[in-house]
């Protein structure tokens, strides 16, 4: 499932439109990660997780700026995220399984965000788009 030039262009102009409100809907999907699955709190442990406290703001950041940089970046993913992925897999030893739970929330985050621009083309080209950051933050697994 390789990305296209204009599953590309559709993510990287959805990016422009995010502008400075990407960590905004980051820290969204993170917080209906958290209650949609609730297991994957528990990497969490050490966080106040209410909704909209300022730690699940901070770490909602992190998870935008991760996300810029591979639009950014889309060329090379697995380079560009393998920092983050030895983070994941050798320190903080996060189940992989939660990376694709937190792509769906994002998804349905930026749907719900952007009901008018999310047509069947954008919503393919960024499950594509969030396939292979997945991929990317998991092959420090393997």
């Amino acid at each position: 499932m390789a990305l296209s030039a204009e599953d590309r262009a559709l993510v990287r102009a959805l990016w422009k439109k995010l502008g400075s409100n990407v960590g905004v809907y980051a820290t969204e999907a993170l917080e209906r990660t958290f209650l949609a699955f609730p297991a994957t709190k528990t990497y969490f442990s050490h966080l106040d997780l209410s909704p909209g406290s300022a730690q699940v703001r901070a770490h909602g950041q992190k998870v935008a700026d991760a996300l810029s940089l591979s639009v950014e970046r889309l060329d090379d993913l697995p380079r560009a995220l393998s920092a983050l992925s030895h983070l994941h897999a050798c320190q903080l030893r996060v189940d992989p399984a939660s990376f694709p739970l937190l792509g769906h929330c994002l998804l349905v985050t930026l749907a719900r965000h952007y009901p008018g621009d999310f047509s069947p083309a954008l919503q393919a080209s960024l499950d594509k788009f969030l396939s292979h950051v997945i991929s990317a933050l998991a092959s420090e697994y393997r």
